[in-house]
């Protein structure tokens, strides 16, 4: 039973986006049956393969007899040149009218190939549809399509592989060029040669043998043989099929690459595109520079610049090449080589064929490395990745010896191809180099986080958004501020890319200045609020900040437009989101901020993040803070531990878009055991007194290592601040922490400032005295007064550093 063969009741389909006609493959053995048909034959002539495999072929395929005909016409009768079974022994190639039951009248151009060889194959039939493309009359057009060569049929592929032994009017070369099409490219363009009795389509391919018989049309349908111009309309029309075959290969690479602005996916896509299509080998090189994203190149390339070898494609076996050009190697290119010629000139290089004494030179360029067996025998063509007129990279393309040599209009097409790839490559740099520039920007202004503050730990995460322009506005930083207090705050200005970066810096130096004076939570978001207005309508940012007080055990907060903290009850392990008044975003203006203050304890956590952590588009904020509680409630073993947790859990596989900022805050607190804090009179007698309090306490403490040290830096602030007070009392406080904390508050606003002391001065070198022996030491100031502190190392006998 035959089955249904598809287009049977429709003219075979003609591709009209590429302008090719399937062809029907037949082939016939030695004793005249059918041993292949294609699909593309079940279109055209209506059978099915199962019924046509091992039928005479004379019964099935309606040009076999013309093609009898036109053999003895021409005079190749069975003696001398039949084979057995009376089929012919050059090919040829005709037009039959043939009527088709369901369709009509059909026009189908045919060629015809003998076979050779120990096998049963005796003769290639290639026939399509002759008629002019749509569904309207079957009248012989004059445009020539381009056909396309449908391998579909069992064995086909074995048969190609033998078309150079078994065809032999054509050359090896030849034959070997169509088959090397056929596999690799699926269809080939099948070509005209003067040179050979290979027919290509009946208007104007006809061997020169036939063609000098002309004669009337005969009424069987073979028509004659061409008109005078024939052959140099054919040359035209294949000259048109290769800049068509050109453009497709172009538009198919344009459509491949540049669908990323990730320059080493960019190369990879530069580079696979052309292999095999175009050439067997390809690799890129890119210049150091370009790649590191470090700008636009200085100058033209010599001798002394660096190459990298980006990506290496090839169609032979696996890791052949692998030690010869290793993909990741940067290298110089020698000067007597044509790759230097190449990069040096911006043009590109063609050597159709590299000989053994032209390898042997190449390759001898090179020192540790053995050239020969990739370039030996092989065309070669190196093509330049141009954008403005600058070398940036060249790509190398290599054909094998059995394929069609580079020729002048490969070297067109690889110029285009790679000018192409240059500006996708240079757009692909461009961005590279502003996302390094920002996030260079960026990371210099994210600060380092001290770990340890006193009376709580920090831990603190970032990740950069993974969208185009990822690097965003979010920031975060802890400021140690007088009284053992620890400023948290918690950024994000709206937008990406590098304009964010930098405000981000502006009003992140901004605040940590503002916090550093101890302005009031409430008065430092309007002061930032009113620079924001300054630098330019289009900025906007939201803000949390708080101030945690360890001794007094409470947290004051102050919100513009943030998403609020979780606080994490160490007691019960319960997570809940502070109602905070949420207050307007910096930089609109005109809106009054509030300060709310939380009691909390010791242990537990304070988290503040930006909302990049918990936003996903398309679903409410109110779900991610939901989650962000569940998870910060998990216990873990450390604080890097459990941002860790937080971050896996609401940013599974890196999944989010917007660029995230962490900070999580154990809050320890400080026993008041720990402090210790006295009233000193504005008498300079006090200044005794305050060394035997602060001796007493430090012996009390088990610090008698830092006796000595504190006492003489108490002693010179404490003279300073009864010396400059303005008649109320000197405060002075210790804090035990892991280190000593020494403060000293009076009330003169003016900064304490550092003294150049002449060597005959009785003062100004107390705060020098205090700089060498201090681990730390600063001062703050308000309209109240100032604060000199210092900090001391314990455990170590402090010296100078």
């Amino acid at each position: 039973m035959d089955r249904e063969v598809p287009g049977r009741r429709s003219p075979v389909p003609y591709d009209a986006a590429t302008g090719r006609v399937p062809l029907a493959v037949v082939v016939v053995d030695q004793d005249g049956r059918i041993s292949h048909w294609s699909s593309g034959a079940g279109r055209l002539f209506g059978v099915g393969r199962q019924r046509a495999i091992g039928t005479p072929a004379g019964e099935l395929l309606p040009v076999y007899g013309a093609l009898n005909r036109a053999e003895e016409s021409v005079g190749f009768g069975p003696e001398p040149d039949a084979e057995p079974g009376g089929l012919l022994c050059h090919p040829l190639s005709g037009r039959a009218r043939l009527d088709e039951p369901v369709r009509g009248r059909i026009d189908v151009l045919w060629w015809a190939y003998p076979l050779v060889g120990p096998g049963p194959e005796r003769l290639l039939v290639l026939a399509a549809d002759g008629g002019p493309p749509g569904d309207g009359g079957r009248e012989t057009g004059t445009a020539v399509p381009v056909f396309a060569l449908h391998t579909d049929f069992p064995g086909s592929r074995e048969l190609a592989g033998r078309l150079p032994e078994i065809l032999p009017s054509m050359s090896v070369g030849e034959a070997t060029r169509i088959v090397a099409q056929v596999l690799e490219l699926g269809y080939p363009v099948l070509e005209f040669s003067h040179r050979s009795q290979v027919p290509v389509t009946p208007d104007w391919g006809v061997p020169r043998r036939l063609a000098r018989r002309p004669g009337p049309a005969r009424p069987d349908g073979l028509d004659r043989p061409p008109a005078p111009g024939a052959f140099a309309r054919a040359e035209e029309d294949l000259e048109h099929a290769a800049v068509r075959e050109r453009l497709e290969f172009l538009n198919e690479v344009s459509g491949r690459i540049g669908t990323s602005l990730d320059l080493a996916r960019t190369i990879r896509e530069v580079t696979s595109a052309a292999v095999p299509r175009f050439t067997d080998f390809a690799g890129t090189h890119l210049r150091a520079a370009v790649l590191a994203g470090d700008g636009f190149p200085d100058g033209p390339p010599d001798v002394t610049t660096v190459w990298h070898r980006v990506w290496v494609e090839h169609n032979d076996e696996p890791g052949r090449w692998d030690d010869t050009v290793p993909v990741g190697e940067s290298i110089a290119f020698p000067e007597h080589t044509p790759f230097f010629r190449c990069m040096v000139t911006g043009e590109p290089v063609l050597i159709p064929y590299v000989g053994e004494e032209l390898s042997n030179r190449i390759s001898g360029e090179f020192e540790k490395r053995d050239l020969r067996p990739l370039i030996t025998r092989r065309s070669l063509l190196i093509v330049p990745l141009k954008a403005r007129d600058v070398v940036l990279g060249f790509m190398v393309l290599m054909r094998r010896p059995d394929r069609e040599p580079f020729g002048d209009i490969d070297r067109t097409t690889g110029a285009e191809l790679a000018a192409r790839a240059g500006l996708v490559l240079d757009n692909a740099r461009m961005y590279t180099y502003q996302e390094n520039v920002a996030e260079t920007l960026q990371d210099s202004m994210l600060p380092r986080i001290t770990p340890r503050m006193a009376g709580c730990d920090i831990a603190t995460r970032y990740l950069p958004g993974t969208r185009l322009g990822r690097v965003g506005g979010d920031w975060f930083d802890s400021v140690k501020l007088p009284g053992s207090r620890t400023a948290l705050v918690v950024g994000d200005v709206m937008g990406h890319g590098l304009n964010s970066a930098a405000m981000m810096g502006q009003l992140r130096t901004a605040v940590l200045t503002m916090a550093t004076m101890e302005t009031a939570p409430v008065q430092l978001l309007r002061h930032l609020d009113d620079l924001a207005q300054r630098l330019g309508e289009q900025y906007l940012a939201t803000c949390l900040y708080a101030v945690y007080d360890p001794i007094r055990s409470e947290v004051q907060l102050v919100n513009a437009g943030h998403i609020p903290p979780v606080l994490v009850r160490a007691e019960d392990g319960r997570a809940e989101l502070l109602d905070l008044p949420t207050g307007a975003p910096i930089g609109v203006g005109g809106v009054a901020f509030e300060s709310t203050t939380v009691r909390v304890r010791p242990g537990d956590r304070l988290i503040l993040c930006t909302d990049g952590l918990v936003e996903v588009r398309g679903q409410d904020i109110g779900a991610g803070l939901a989650a962000l509680c569940a998870f910060a409630a998990h216990p873990a073993a450390s604080m890097d531990d459990a941002c860790d947790a937080i971050i896996r859990a609401l940013n599974p596989a890196g999944g989010r878009k917007d660029d995230v900022a962490l900070l999580m805050a154990r809050l320890n607190g400080i026993p008041d055991t720990h402090v210790a804090s006295w009233r000193l009179a504005p008498d300079p007698r006090e200044v005794a007194r305050a060394r035997r309090l602060v001796r007493g306490r430090l012996r009390e403490w088990g610090l008698r290592d830092a006796v000595e040290a504190a006492e003489l830096m108490v002693s010179e602030l404490v003279t300073n601040a009864v010396r400059h007070t303005r008649g109320r009392p000197v405060e002075l406080r210790l804090v035990r922490t892991d280190a000593l904390l020494c403060e000293v508050r009076d009330d003169e606003p003016a900064p304490a400032t550092l003294l150049d002391a002449a060597p005959d001065d009785e003062s100004g070198r107390g705060l020098r005295v205090v700089g060498a022996l201090a681990r730390a030491w600063g001062t703050s100031s308000t309209e109240r007064g100032k604060t000199v502190w210092f900090e001391q190392a314990l455990g170590t006998a402090p010296g100078p550093r």
